[in-house]
């Protein structure tokens, strides 16, 4: 049985690490498929928006798999913690918008996973954190760049410093979640993320993805350049000029991504 699970229906692309029996925890066949499969829909014109879970209802995925980890030996430790590193940069790097459906568990990589995605919309009650000082290391797939950017630098050395474990709701209050949900509503919810943004241009949608985390992560000035050119590159698209002839006939525009 597949370690990752991946279907495609209606333009959202729907993957789904498949170790219920083991929280969804990552091993080293994990990561591996994990890259093969972000690095297919990267490619994929037709997977407009990508949901990221865990099977079953109990873990989103409660990180590194420390069974195998407790059998590795230095240089195979150091070959994991660069897979799930390169994974989760290449989930970070899709041009698709990505959200997270938090269905469970979220600790050490699998909130690392949670926040490079671009949304996590979590199920009331879910526990999160960065849990890896507790196991005398540190976040390795991101954590330490990525949390402090989204909740400030003193509170994301509070959490990792602590590997303090919060519920979706602080989550929510901290900013590493957009919404908390019931259970039953969690896939629901986060397709209808994905079809509010599909009603727009699909170019237009992964540009303004480029130029927000580009922009992030530069001066202002260098930003508005970055911007700048990402609006250059949808000039000449048919979107655009769909978009114009829609609104003068009064009707809803067909994008195609062209």
């Amino acid at each position: 049985m597949t370690t990752v699970l991946y279907e495609k229906k209606n333009n959202i692309a729907y993957v789904t690490i498949n170790r219920e029996d083991m929280l969804n925890c990552f091993d080293y066949e994990t990561l591996h498929k994990l890259q093969e499969v972000t690095d297919s829909i990267s490619l994929d014109r037709e997977a407009r928006v990508v949901i990221f879970t865990g099977a079953g209802d109990k873990s989103f995925s409660a990180g590194a798999d420390l069974k195998e980890r407790k059998t590795l030996n230095e240089m195979e430790v150091k070959r994991n913690v660069k897979a799930i590193r390169d994974a989760f940069k290449a989930i970070a790097n899709l041009p698709q918008p990505t959200i997270a459906a938090v269905n469970g568990y979220a600790l050490g990589g699998g909130f690392e996973l949670m926040i490079a995605c671009d949304f996590s919309i979590a199920a009331e009650g879910v526990k999160m954190g960065l849990t890896e000082t507790s196991w005398a290391i540190i976040p390795g797939a991101g954590g330490t760049q990525r949390l402090p950017r989204l909740v400030g630098e003193m509170k994301a050395k509070e959490l990792i410093f602590t590997a303090r474990k919060f519920t979706a709701e602080e989550g929510l209050q901290l900013g590493v979640i957009l919404k908390v949900v019931k259970r039953e509503n969690l896939l629901a919810a986060c397709e209808e993320l994905a079809f509010d943004m599909m009603k727009n241009g699909p170019v237009a949608i992964q540009q303004a993805k480029y130029a927000i985390t580009q922009g992030m992560n530069t001066d202002l000035q260098t930003g508005l350049a970055i911007e700048s050119k990402a609006y250059e590159l949808i000039i000449p698209t048919e979107d655009r000029m769909e978009a114009l002839l829609a609104f003068s006939e009064k009707r809803s525009p067909v994008f195609t991504g062209k």
